[in-house]
């Protein structure tokens, strides 16, 4: 098998990526921008998405490309896809669930800027990360949650079960032209993922209800796109009544159960405590 590069990859998904091809014995290569500090196991080397000129020589020699982009808009995605199909024969994208198909997203239209791309490609669709609650971990010392929609549920999925499903597609056949709707086994709401964090951790937690305009606020400091930022909050309120449900796609293709979010939270307990 020729190698495989991964980009994201000293992100929350990508680490795990990286990893699990190198303990396969396969070849990989990392891409970073800055390679020094990226401490990955494997041949790490110097580029930026968002600058698709620098992939040029991580894409030498490359066959297959796990692919995150970063950020909320397409930018240069289109720039990117074309340089990385000029060595590359296929792309897994690590894309999104939309539950309202009607909504078109930066990944959506990533999605279509591959699919004409002349790639082979296949797409994981992942809905909501356990690791996102880990922005609650100083609410979490404190005692208290504040968050809006603690009814909303979901079933959050462990980025090392996204990253198993990234390496299974990565290498194995069979996966051309298939997009995976991914989830973890547990649909709890947020309130219920307060408490299993607080019992993991050995702390009673309580929920409260945050003001939207509060939240807004919040989310709006933190990631400056006010479509994005609505978006999630309609997204989210949407799972009180419409709760995201568990797929169970993991385990289809992996032939084990998905880790649940209790043990999501054992791996995650020093970051809470």
């Amino acid at each position: 098998m020729s190698k495989i590069l991964v980009t994201g990859a000293t992100g929350n998904v990508g680490r795990h990526v990286v990893s699990q091809l190198a303990e396969a014995g396969l070849e990989v290569r990392a891409l970073a921008r800055n390679p020094e500090r990226a401490a990955l196991p494997v041949e790490t080397v110097r580029g930026d998405l968002t600058v698709p000129e620098t992939l040029e020589p991580a894409l030498d020699g490359v066959e297959s490309v796990f692919l995150l982009w970063p950020g909320f808009s397409t930018g240069n995605a289109g720039e990117l896809i074309t340089t990385i199909a000029k060595h590359a024969r296929r792309v897994v994208y690590l894309s999104a669930h939309v539950p309202d198909e009607g909504d078109s997203t930066h990944y959506q239209q990533i999605e279509g800027l591959i699919r004409h791309s002349g790639l082979g490609w296949t797409f994981l669709r992942p809905g909501g990360f356990a690791a996102n609650t880990l922005g609650w971990a100083d609410q979490i010392r404190q005692g208290v949650v504040r968050w809006p929609f603690g009814q909303a549920s979901r079933a959050l999925i462990h980025e090392k079960d996204i990253a198993a499903v990234a390496v299974h597609v990565l290498t194995s056949g069979g996966h051309n032209g298939a997009a995976y709707v991914l989830s973890g086994p547990d649909e709890l709401t947020q309130a219920e993922q307060v408490r299993v964090i607080g019992e993991v951790v050995g702390r009673e937690v309580r929920w409260e209800d945050q003001p939207l305009d509060e939240a807004r606020e919040l989310l709006m400091a933190a990631w400056g796109e006010a479509a994005f930022v609505e978006g999630a909050l309609t997204t989210w309120e949407s799972f009180v009544d419409h709760p995201e449900r568990a797929t169970g796609t993991v385990e289809k293709l992996l032939g084990r159960p998905a880790l649940s979010f209790r043990r999501w939270a054992e791996d995650h307990a020093a970051d809470f405590s």
